[in-house]
């Protein structure tokens, strides 16, 4: 038997998980998209072909559920049976998710193991608590009357009845949000700021650097010329001597970086979008005829978005832009990273600018 397994600790109550791993919509938008299938109306279809770690689509049926603490499915991908165990535990602050798959017959490849069980912990630790910190908005939301998400899983019966206490702890929070939610749009909303065209020349400027991060600020100072009348006055074609004073030095904080490969090329794409966030991939491609180790590409963020988590390349941040180093680029191969990105807004905004080397990525 060969398993896998992740848990994240929830700031969320019990009952509203239990939601997210039973509502067919809710689940499409932190795991994968799931359909009945026809003429099996205790069965789901899960559609993770495609998916890293998968080979087919999924289908599920619930073997066991204890609202809102347990929640058993048999799965088989194409013949390899399976079973995922999925268990909440309530804690002072919300709540654990514990879940975990083990094979009953078949085996997952080398290749399959570690990227299913990666899938899992980004789906857990990224995807889902974006989804309930918007379900917990939708709760409190004069909106919410309007209907939505009802369709649920097979099996899987309403919500029990919260309790009033717990209740009470749940509005209080999520009413915090709200107030949050409105200062970020009273000041996105506040007017730009005063015309400073009055302002002395000499205010440093700031430009942007070929690789995307801003150069040190620069001081321009204008020459002035002090003009000293001579003492001498028995010679009529005396002049005043002038005197100019030094300008500043404009030596550069720091070098310039290497001058970048032009066999390097790079293309962004959107792997996958989401509420609150999404996941972006880079190919880095060598059209050289030899490896090329020093590369970096550097992706600039839309204001309010993060990086949370990283996979095939080292990464580090400087304000909005994030510098992805790696392995060589093999002659005439690509090297291929993907970046899940959070955003405080509910409808993701993709990233500003993508360079590799100082050259602009291609697809954005």
């Amino acid at each position: 038997m060969i398993e896998i397994g992740a848990q994240v600790d929830l700031s969320h109550p019990p009952t509203r998980v239990w939601l997210a791993l039973t509502d067919r919509a809710l689940l499409g938008r932190w795991f994968t998209e799931a359909e009945t299938v026809e003429g099996v109306p205790d069965r789901l279809l899960l559609h993770t072909a495609g998916l890293p770690g998968f080979e087919a689509n999924v289908e599920v049926e619930v073997t066991e559920r204890q609202v809102p603490e347990l929640l058993v499915l048999a799965c088989d991908e194409a013949g390899r049976l399976s079973e995922l165990t999925c268990r909440v535990t309530a804690t002072g602050q919300g709540c654990r998710l514990e879940v975990r798959e083990a094979t009953t017959h078949g085996a997952w490849s080398a290749e399959q193991h570690e990227p299913r069980e990666q899938q899992l912990r980004q789906s857990l630790t990224v995807r889902l608590p974006a989804i309930l910190d918007w379900l917990a908005f939708q709760q409190v939301d004069l909106r919410r009357n309007d209907g939505g998400m009802t369709a649920e899983l097979p099996l899987v019966g309403a919500r029990g009845p919260a309790r009033a206490r717990r209740r009470r702890h749940q509005l209080a929070a999520m009413l915090g949000g709200v107030v949050a939610f409105g200062g970020v749009a009273a000041w996105a909303a506040l007017p730009d700021e005063p015309n400073r065209s009055a302002a002395p020349s000499s205010t440093p400027s700031l430009s942007p650097s070929p690789s995307g991060t801003l150069a040190a600020p620069t001081a321009t100072r204008r020459a002035t010329p002090s003009v000293r009348p001579s003492r001498t006055v028995a010679s009529p074609t005396a002049r005043p001597s002038r005197s100019v004073s030094v300008q500043p030095s404009l030596t550069p904080a720091s070098a310039p970086p290497p001058p970048p490969s032009p066999s390097l090329t790079a293309r962004y794409d959107t792997d996958s979008s989401r509420l609150f966030g999404y996941t972006g991939e880079v190919v880095v491609g060598n059209l050289a005829g030899t490896p090329v180790g020093d590369w970096a590409v550097v992706v600039t963020l839309a204001d309010g978005s993060t990086v949370d988590d990283v996979d095939g390349a080292n990464w580090r941040q400087n304000g909005r832009a994030i510098t992805f180093t790696g392995a060589a680029v093999p002659a005439g191969g690509s090297q291929t990273f993907r970046f899940d990105v959070r955003d405080n807004r509910p409808k993701a905004r993709a990233p500003e600018a993508c360079t590799v080397g100082g050259n602009p990525c291609t697809g954005l």
